[in-house]
């Protein structure tokens, strides 16, 4: 199958990418390599692709493609929050004209990278109240509304021929050659191994699912290639219950996996709204055999032993592998124009 995977320079594309080249797919990227150079160890091996913004996709990109994986997007909530137009342009407006233009050129299948973000506040602390892909959509930031409005559209675009379906991710975590710092698992395991403290600044109570990207990578791969009546213009919660802790339990991880570090939550940035448990159990009924294999202490083992054997140093941990501070850093240099655009 030839697949078009859009943000195979990024945190999870990278990941990704192997994954399917691995399954026998002819798999052509699109990125617009604003964090192509955020690589923590040898450098990844690329697919053939595209570099180009998202808004500026064309009927040629989607040419002769098969499938699209679309992942490219404005990627967390403190990016949306400081730019809400460019965050609706870019992951609602240039998604859904993807998505269009795939349709029109004979694109069966669109996975499309939601996130379980978009339960927002929605989650409880007891079995019976985690969270089901039916339960009311309650986004509290610019980018989980992004994902709920790409995912009507998608609905609408979806007919006999077009079969969207939505990826629910839980809060990747994980080491990827190009390295993300500002998702929780991965920066409290780099803040613990650079100050010895694994620093929460919320008062610690708030549940996350989280998910490894490699199981992300093997949950795309698997519904790529399902039956069509089992995952036609359906949401997906993709992570398992296992990995549903509080941000307190994740730091204890975290304490485990770094020999001295020692656990501070201070409270500073007061209880976060973003509070939910959520139900895998969908994705797994509708494909069986698959499951997640990574759990969060796994994966803060493994992250430590990346950054020790790499070299994670703290201006790179700050100011590289941050996607805000990257962002900045463009901008000032002029490689980027208001509107997040790469110079030529």
């Amino acid at each position: 199958m030839r697949v078009l995977l859009t943000g195979h320079q990024g945190y999870l594309g990278t990941v990704m990418a192997p994954v399917l080249t691995a399954a026998g797919h002819e798999v052509v990227g699109l990125d617009a390599g604003l964090f192509a150079d955020c690589v923590l160890g040898p450098t990844p091996a690329d697919p053939q692709g595209h570099r180009v913004d998202l808004r500026d996709t064309t009927t040629e990109h989607v040419a002769g493609v098969d499938a699209v994986i679309h992942l490219a997007a404005l990627s967390n909530d403190p990016l949306g929050s400081l730019a809400p137009e460019l965050t609706y342009d870019i992951n609602h407006h240039a998604s859904v004209r993807l998505a269009r233009l795939a349709r029109d050129a004979g694109v069966r299948r669109f996975l499309y990278a939601s996130t379980c973000s978009v339960y927002g506040a929605a989650g409880g602390s007891g079995s019976a109240n985690l969270v089901t892909e039916d339960a009311p959509l309650r986004p509290v930031t610019p980018y989980a509304e992004s994902k709920v409005r790409v995912e009507d559209d998608l609905h609408a675009l979806s007919d006999g021929d077009f079969s969207p379906v939505y990826m629910r991710n839980a809060t990747a975590f994980g080491f990827s050659p190009r390295l993300r710092a500002d998702i929780v698992l991965n920066n409290l395991v780099g803040h613990a191994l650079l100050s010895g403290e694994v620093l929460v600044l919320s008062d610690g109570t708030p549940w996350r699912p989280l998910v490894h990207a490699a199981d992300i990578a093997r949950a795309f791969a698997a519904a790529l290639v399902a039956p069509r009546e089992a995952v036609h213009d359906r949401a997906f919660n993709i992570g398992s219950e296992t990995n549903n802790v509080t941000v307190a339990e994740i730091a204890e991880q975290v304490a485990e996996a770094v020999s001295g570090a020692q656990v501070k939550i201070t409270g500073e940035n007061g209880a976060d709204p973003r509070s939910y448990r959520v139900d895998f159990s969908r994705f797994r009924t509708a494909i069986p055999g698959f499951d997640c294999e990574w759990t969060v202490e796994q994966g803060a083992l493994e992250l430590a032993d990346a950054y020790r054997k790499y070299g994670l140093t703290k201006e790179d941990f700050e100011r590289r592998f941050t996607r805000l501070a990257v962002l900045r850093a463009a901008s000032d240099a002029g490689a980027v124009d208001d509107t997040l655009r790469r110079r030529r």
